[in-house]
């Protein structure tokens, strides 16, 4: 069967990395026939895009599918993805975030596609947006609502808030955790000659986080709390994976107060294949986004036998599960520095919180679970529905 995959650019970034997986997982299998569509991909989050060209054929960029709101491009795109689906007629089109999952099920369901899956990887509505812009996008994901058969959700709490929203029914939503590569992460351990080149030294105590530099990620909330924990773990240092348009906004405050100097280190843009090595200098990873369906960073984090503590938003409860694989933070980060510091002090402790949620991650984000699951339920899928189109 022809599958068609959607997503609006390939960025460095857990949506794009899973859909990545998924592709390319499915496409190795017999009875699947895959493509991935996406936009043109810009910016400072770094591209994909080579990745998805290493495999002949798989990857084709349609120009007008851009990420901002652009009446003129997006119906431009509409057009030029359902003429696409009407040509090469898949038997199922699965799209994947904001603008793509929009205008891709609608192209999809009016070119007379059989099966329309959507995956939610995060949330596209919210308190984190003005009224204005929660209205418009929670009336626009209701619309394409009705021109889609199922959703995929990373995270039973997107399937909450969608439902909630009014967007689906129960039966309507399957969980299937965002996999990947395990066996670089379970043996992820300390880089000397890394860590020398980051300036790290023998008895730092690491925080690290891995995320985007911009609104929304958790940055804010972490140099709130910098200067508390730096004064109750003396030997801290933060340890930053990632770019983005705030990078010397967040570069400055690193520097504003004297006890935080010399305390961050930007590391910068790190290919996904090299995640492993960073996760291996750090002692605690903290994620304080407050906009995730469930960041992969975390069960990539315990893979490595890292403890975690993340904000409780989104997914991130189902993967920092409190006193079992870390912390969760109820309400905001004021909590931060009493659990970095527990774990600073009671090493035993962080080497049993992360060697349990090694444990639970293993068994459930390997990449071929994900995979496995995705075929099973588009099967499952296709012969509830029939062969024919609508």
């Amino acid at each position: 069967m022809r599958v068609s995959h959607v997503i609006t650019r390939l960025i460095v970034g857990g949506a794009q990395e899973n859909t990545l997986s998924s592709v390319v997982g499915l496409g190795r299998r017999p009875d699947w026939e895959v493509e991935l569509i996406s936009g043109p991909t810009r910016g400072a989050e770094g591209s994909l895009e080579s990745v998805a060209r290493a495999v002949p054929g798989l990857l084709r960029v349609e120009p007008s599918l851009v990420r901002p709101v652009h009446p003129l491009m997006d119906g431009l795109a509409y057009l030029r993805l359902k003429a696409h689906f009407r040509r090469t007629r898949p038997h199922i089109v699965h799209t994947h975030s904001g603008k793509a999952g929009i205008v891709g099920r609608f192209a999809a369901r009016h070119a007379g596609v059989p099966l329309v899956i959507h995956t939610i990887h995060g949330p596209s509505f919210g308190e984190f947006q003005g009224r204005l812009a929660n209205t418009v996008f929670r009336g626009a994901e209701r619309a394409a609502a009705r021109a889609t058969d199922h959703f995929v959700v990373v995270a039973e709490a997107m399937a909450r808030q969608y439902q909630a929203a009014g967007i689906g029914t129960p039966g309507q939503y399957t969980r299937i955790f965002s996999g990947f590569d395990l066996d670089p992460f379970l043996g992820a351990g300390r880089d000397p000659e890394l860590a020398a080149r980051l300036g790290i030294r023998p008895g730092d105590f690491v925080v690290g986080k891995v995320a985007r530099l911009f609104r929304l990620k958790g940055h804010d909330e972490l140099f709130a709390e910098a200067n508390d924990l730096v004064r109750r773990v003396p030997n801290g240092r933060f340890l930053l994976l990632g770019d983005g348009p705030w990078r010397a906004r967040f570069e400055a405050m690193a520097t504003a107060s004297p006890a935080l100097s010399g305390r961050f280190i930007f590391a910068g843009l790190v290919p996904p294949s090299e995640v492993c090595r960073y996760l291996g200098l750090m002692d605690v990873l903290v994620h304080l986004s407050r906009r995730e369906g469930l960041a992969r960073v975390l069960p990539q984090a315990l893979a490595a036998g890292k403890p975690v503590i993340a904000l409780d938003c989104d997914g991130a409860g189902e993967v920092c599960r409190e006193g079992e694989t870390g912390f969760l933070l109820k309400g905001d980060a004021s909590q931060l520095v009493d659990r970095v510091g527990l774990l600073a002090d009671r090493p035993d402790l962080a080497r049993a919180l992360g060697e349990r949620g090694r444990a639970w991650v293993r068994e459930r984000f390997s990449e071929p679970a994900m995979v496995e699951a995705l075929d099973a339920l588009y099967r499952r899928l296709w012969a509830q529905q029939g062969s024919g189109p609508r």
